[in-house]
């Protein structure tokens, strides 16, 4: 096969560019093998970086997702788990809110971001785009874009090509001039161009293939000196590397066989929407995933998400995408280790790496073990092995034989040997220890004041309209909100009036929520939801002889963010609007004048803000609103002592917005309940986004992260708009820290340090693992809520004694560890007064508070 450049056969491939590319770029052919020759490239192993192949672990940690004061703390965290790459987006609509003017501060400090990474000693893999999807607000798109004369988004359409170009070149050119590239001396190793796009081009056809080939010869062009990738898209032109996204890519090859097999969005879990119960994916089919796409032959795996973080402002998308967007990432929304999945993850990397050299010089030779069970062996020339032993049954243990050993594998498991006889990890044995969190009240009973929103409008920026419009293309979304107005005329002889039958207004919406107020009274509300955001109002209304006055207050909760073309979808009161049970029979209002206000009088008066809050009249005291709908409250705070993440918990609320000292939190929306089936979760069998869920019946999301970097020692200033009627009087400041530890270990369970002893000669004996607990920083162990080695039951925060129990499991944990910071047990029997049950393989769970 031969080679193939950076510039590759985009460009063509016949004679004269392969010669024209050969005197350019200095591309070395072999007749063997094909390499990317740079100081970053790539052949059908690997990603090589100054020659070298290279497996890489990788982790998305969206910078706008948290705070510039988190990211140094993100990033220390992803390296002591194994990561060599951090993967990002870059996000189109906070970088150029309006055309030509940039931001790139704050939270958007992409340059700052990056050289904290090169800092770190990591790599970075820049997904340019710019469609992100990601659940974030319009795909990544600026809303203004969509108002360019001609525009059609991701086809072959000049306007927007012209655009995608323009920005694209202007990140790109942002990264050479910082000498971020690794071509320069930078981390970036590696660039993506385009997103996802592989399904919209299936429906589009040839102006989908036409604009495929231009955004990848447009990459290219800009000369990056590193790879790009384009994922999801089986047909991405050379030189652009086509990558998989999923739960499992082992399945997955590459479209050319000099192309390395590379994995850009291993899904971690999955997101969490307003009305939706909360996903979790288990670690152990996680690390079997991984573990099962490396033994196959793949040599990039990014995890997304690795910090999934936090949908501040508006940034949301959807719509009714929530605003934690934590994704049971291995490191949590605060910032927090997940345990056990970090610290299961962080050993599956190491028993990974020990194969590294192995893995990228050989190819697999498969061995079958039994019906459901087989071995993937790498021997490379100089007498390295290592090996991968699966068991794909979901329900049964297996016993296998290889080289001239036996191998005990858990079901749905790999085990890996890194040097083809002793086991050093199990997907489906979790060595790391657990953790339960819990959230801790540090400042409940704010004194507050209110001001009531006006439901009714004279303000000079109404219009007035013949007929309904729709909501994105009146406000831009500069707002959320969008008033519709109109006047009913009620005859008093109408019988209704009588007989106490109100008549029935119908609303049809395409969405998201809408408030229906009838005179100024709330009367009612109606939402939809991720799966279907069209919404129907219909009820009785209360309406009086004369003229009445209805708002209808429709409420955005994100733009979409995926879907073909997903820019022209609607939102909003579209109609038809009508009143039935009237002496006429029914009355339709769609097409008589309405009058239009985009946003709240709060917006504009910018109540949020340190000096928009004193421009009005707060009341206080027991003057203060007491459950009613739009209305604003504001209070002040001290900042809590500590470091602990902060969120506020608004379980008491219905759905609005909340900021502080003018930084916006985001949405929230408890009112809104879990829908779904919520019950015992199994690691084994294939994983989806409804498989383990939970908090069903309950908020979609309870508490909000407050970054303590928003907070000064005094004064803080917390302002909330309620849409509903909720009650501040139960808002908390909350801290999230640790409730309790847990180690939770199999008798002979391999780890890597007794694998070493092993490999090195210094023991010549299966030797029997331990049990690790570690408090976090200035926290000790005090005391030992449960112990039991056996055949104990449940999971971290809710274990019970099985069948078979040692009767002094409790007491070596109350003699080496309580008092203590951390401690270590070896899972011998004589330690806990001996074998409970000879010929059972027992295991060991402990839980511990941390004070």
């Amino acid at each position: 096969m031969g080679s193939r450049s950076i510039m590759g056969s985009v460009l063509g491939t016949n004679a004269f560019w392969f010669l024209l590319l050969f005197s350019l770029f200095c591309v070395f052919f072999f007749s063997n093998s094909s390499v990317v020759e740079a100081s970053v490239g790539y052949d059908r192993k690997a990603i090589t970086i100054n020659g070298q192949r290279r497996i890489l672990i990788s982790g998305s940690i969206h910078y706008p997702r948290s705070t510039p004061e988190m990211w140094p703390d993100l990033i220390q965290k992803a390296k002591e788990g194994g990561l060599d790459v951090i993967q990002t987006y870059v996000f189109w609509n906070g970088h150029e809110p309006s055309p030509g003017k940039y931001y790139f501060e704050g939270r958007y400090d992409l340059v700052r971001f990056i050289k904290l990474i090169q800092q770190a000693g990591l790599l970075v893999h820049l997904r340019i785009g710019p469609y992100v999807c990601a659940e974030w607000n319009f795909g990544g798109f600026p809303v203004w874009l969509k108002y360019t004369p001609g525009i059609n988004f991701r086809t072959d359409n000049a306007p927007f090509k012209a655009a995608m170009q323009g920005f694209t070149e202007k990140i790109v050119d942002m990264m050479k001039a910082k000498g971020l590239f690794e071509s320069q001396g930078g981390p970036i190793i590696l660039s993506q161009i385009e997103n996802e796009y592989g399904p919209m081009e299936y429906e589009l056809g040839a102006p989908g293939q036409a604009y495929t080939k231009w955004a990848a010869r447009m990459a290219v062009g800009l000369g990056t000196g590193v790879p790009w990738v384009m994922c999801k898209q089986d047909d991405a032109p050379d030189p652009i590397i086509n990558t998989c996204n999923g739960f499992y890519c082992d399945y997955f090859s590459p479209n050319k066989d000099y192309k390395p097999k590379m994995w850009t969005e291993a899904w971690t879990g999955w997101f969490t929407e307003f009305g939706g119960p909360i996903p979790s994916r288990p670690a152990e089919d996680l690390a079997f995933s991984v573990a099962r796409f490396i033994q196959k032959g793949g040599s990039f795996v990014n995890y997304y998400m690795y910090h999934g973080g936090t949908n501040f402002g508006r940034t949301a998308g959807g719509p009714f995408i929530a605003t934690s967007y934590d994704y049971d990432a291995p490191l949590d929304e605060y910032g927090l280790l997940r345990q056990p999945k970090w610290g299961h993850l962080k050993d599956l990397h190491r028993a990974i790496k020990l194969c590294e050299s192995v893995l990228v010089s050989s190819d697999p030779s498969v061995i079958s073990l039994g019906y459901r069970q087989e071995a993937h062996v790498f021997r490379s020339n100089s007498g390295l092995c290592a090996a991968f032993l699966a068991n794909y049954d979901q329900n049964s243990f297996a016993k296998v034989a290889f080289g001239n050993n036996h191998y005990n594998l858990p079901p749905w498991s790999i085990s890996i040997l890194p040097d083809c006889k002793n086991t050093v990890y199990n997907t489906a044995r979790v060595g790391a220890q657990s953790a339960t969190m819990k959230m801790t009240p540090v400042y409940q009973g704010f004194s507050w004041q209110s001001y009531n929103e006006e439901t009714t409008s004279n303000d000079d920026s109404a219009f007035t309209m013949v007929g309904l419009l729709e909501q994105i293309n009146t406000t831009r979304d500069v707002s959320d909100y969008l008033w519709y107005m109109t006047d009913v005329r009620i005859d008093s002889n109408e019988g209704f009036l009588r007989s106490g039958n109100y008549p029935v207004l119908s609303v049809m919406s395409a969405g998201h929520a809408l408030h229906v107020f009838i005179n100024g009274q709330l009367s009612g509300t109606a939402y939809g939801s991720l799966e279907n955001p069209k919404l129907t109002f219909s009820q009785g209304v209360n309406l009086r002889a004369g003229v009445n006055k209805i708002s209808l207050l429709s409420i955005a909760v994100g733009l979409p963010n995926v879907g073909p073309h997903f820019e022209t979808w609607n939102a909003g009161v579209l109609g038809p609007v009508s009143l039935s049970g009237l002496n006429e029979g029914s009355r339709d209002l769609t097409w008589q004048k309405w009058k239009y206000k985009i946003g709240l009088r709060g917006e504009s008066l910018s109540l949020h803000s340190l000096l928009g809050a004193s421009s009005v009249e707060w009341v206080e005291g027991h003057y203060v609103a007491e459950k009613q709908p739009m209305t604003w409250y504001r209070t002040t705070f001290n900042a809590p002592a500590g470091n602990e993440p902060l969120a506020l918990d608004m379980g008491s609320m219905g759905k609005g917005q909340v900021w502080i000292n003018g930084e916006s939190i985001g949405r929230y929306w408890p009112a809104y309940k879990a829908s779904g089936t919520c019950g015992d979760c199994n690691y084994a069998g294939y994983y989806k986004e409804t498989k383990c869920l939970s908090y069903c019946g309950e908020s979609s999301q309870r508490w909000y992260h407050v970054p303590r970097s928003w907070l000064k020692p005094t004064g803080n200033l917390m302002v909330v708009f309620e849409e509903w009627g909720g009650d501040p009087e139960w808002i908390s400041l909350v801290k999230k820290e640790v409730d309790s530890i847990c180690s939770d270990i199999y008798e002979w369970q391999p780890t890597l340090v007794n694998w070493r002893l092993q490999a090195y000669g210094r023991v010549n004996k299966h030797l029997r693992p331990k049990a690790h607990l570690w408090c976090p920083p200035g926290k000790k162990i005090s005391s030992i809520k449960f112990a039991s080695f056996g055949t104990p039951e449940g999971s971290c925060g809710n274990y019970r004694e099985g069948s078979c129990h040692a009767h002094k499991s409790y007491d070596i944990f109350e003699k080496d560890c309580v008092g203590q910071p951390g401690c270590a047990v070896t899972l011998e029997p004589e330690l806990f007064g001996g074998d409970p049950c000879p010929n059972v393989m027992k295991k060991l769970a402990v839980e511990a508070i941390c004070s």
